[in-house]
């Protein structure tokens, strides 16, 4: 397996979907990219502000960018704010430094893609997001 499938995006929907709702999260619009970035599936639910697409998708396409998570990206932003403001103008500014972009990797830890969740706090989306993933048995990557 060298990228996520169709399946393997709705299932990881699916399951962060089930896990907002357990923890009463606000409406979420979730996307999933494969290992290229290119957009899988994007969800949105009812309710979803009309950013959170966009935002979502850059969690998940920043992840992918740059190789870490997205609470990772949120850390070298504030350890290094020229560094990643240079890097987000390099990235036509598709770049969201905020928990809530996931990598999903294989048991050889390759890259397969990443789930970007936004919506409620950054904290939240991130634990939607590792829920999903968790339910198709690959890995979750939060560092």
């Amino acid at each position: 397996m060298s990228t996520i499938t169709l399946e393997q995006a709705l299932i990881m929907t699916q399951g962060a979907l089930q896990y907002a709702q357990e923890v009463s999260a606000a409406p979420l619009t979730i996307a999933v990219l494969d290992n290229a970035g290119r957009l899988v599936s994007l969800q949105r639910q009812d309710g979803s502000a009309l950013l959170r697409p966009d935002i979502a998708i850059g969690k998940a396409w920043g992840a992918i960018a740059l190789g870490r998570s997205s609470r990772g990206l949120a850390q070298v932003a504030e350890a290094r704010p020229g560094f990643m403001s240079a890097v987000n103008v390099m990235a036509d500014g598709n770049i969201i430094p905020a928990a809530g972009g996931v990598l999903v990797r294989d048991a050889d830890q390759k890259i397969l893609g990443a789930i970007g969740i936004s919506g409620d706090s950054p904290d939240v989306d991130e634990d939607c997001a590792v829920a999903g993933i968790k339910l198709t048995n690959l890995i979750a990557d939060c560092t």
